[in-house]
């Protein structure tokens, strides 16, 4: 086991060297690039490369889904999450966009509690609101001039736990690979009706801020710039969920969940390099918050043998 829980943890640390590196690339290059048209990519190219990984692996995906309506509802809030994160990079440090990411397991917890009748006990409603805490000393909110688009971390943690919370209720009859095969299918053809709608960029302006004409820009209007860096996103979607994967199978939850917060040191490196982002000491200490909460979290788990939180990642 202990060898297990080794390769575990170097298989998360890799999956969130690459999600750091993504979430950098995308703020390096958003000026130029769409939203969506990053979206599109980095769905279509991990979805060959995962699904030519199965057939390697001589799996088989079965098309019956036995909650179709949550299938699209969680491939929708997953969706809307990472469409609120991605935005977010545009204005936020790196590093600070995934420490409010890093609020998710609190919401998993509560959503287990208030959906699937999880038990949570008072150790850990302290920790939720410890956590949340440290989630409002990251935000530093002034209220008299406080900018609500910093909460898009915090929105896209919201969703992204209730997709989580979804995929825990249906994963008792849909096996990873038909929510696997629902996911980048149904994501796939939102990309493709958003296309329709915005595709063109008849809605952009160049009179719009960066961050707006991020979301309607023309998609590819600078491909022959942008094509590398979206070739890599679906690369690095494809090794990041293999990565995650396999460490959940190969080493105890508990212990590598752990692991993913490593995402926030890991993005503080590119922040600084490439953006000169040097978080402020509020910042760290409000991180440390969440950080332990979320330990706490986990620990509390194990000791009752009862995943709720560490069941899947926190980020994928």
């Amino acid at each position: 086991m202990a060898t297990d829980n080794t390769k575990g943890i170097i298989l998360v640390i890799i999956a969130m060297t690459f999600f750091a590196m993504q979430d950098a690339l995308i703020k390096f290059i958003f000026e130029k690039a769409a939203l969506y048209e990053i979206f599109f990519a980095r769905y279509l190219i991990a979805a060959i490369l995962l699904f030519y990984y199965i057939k390697f692996k001589k799996q088989i995906i079965p098309l019956k889904t036995y909650y179709p309506f949550l299938t699209v509802l969680r491939v929708l809030l997953h969706f809307v999450a990472f469409s609120a994160f991605f935005i977010s990079l545009t204005y936020m440090p790196l590093a600070t966009a995934n420490a409010l990411f890093f609020s998710s397991p609190f919401f998993v917890s509560i959503f287990a509690k208030l959906f699937l009748k999880e038990f949570i006990g008072i150790r850990r409603w302290m920790a939720i609101i410890v956590g949340f805490v440290g989630v409002y000393i990251v935000l530093n909110p002034t209220f008299s001039n406080f900018e609500y688009k910093n909460l898009l971390p915090v929105f896209c943690a919201f969703c992204y736990a209730a997709s989580m919370t979804i995929t825990k209720y249906t994963s008792d009859k849909d096996n990873i690979n038909t929510q696997l095969f629902y996911f980048y299918l149904i994501a796939i053809l939102l990309c493709v009706i958003i296309f329709m709608f915005i595709g063109n960029g008849q809605f952009n302006n160049q009179n719009y801020d960066a961050t707006t004409q991020f979301i309607f820009r023309e998609w590819f209007s600078n491909f022959d710039y942008t094509w590398k860096f979206l070739l890599f996103f679906g690369f690095a979607a494809f090794i990041a969920f293999l990565c995650i994967f396999s460490a959940y199978i190969v080493a105890s939850p508990s212990l590598v969940s752990l692991f993913e917060y490593s995402l926030i040191i890991m993005s503080m490196i590119p922040g600084y390099f490439l953006f000169n982002e040097i978080p402020s000491n509020r910042t760290f200490f409000g991180v440390l918050i969440i950080i332990s909460a979320g330990i706490y979290i986990y620990i509390r788990e194990k000791i009752r043998d009862q995943y709720v939180a560490t069941k899947t990642p926190v980020r994928r």
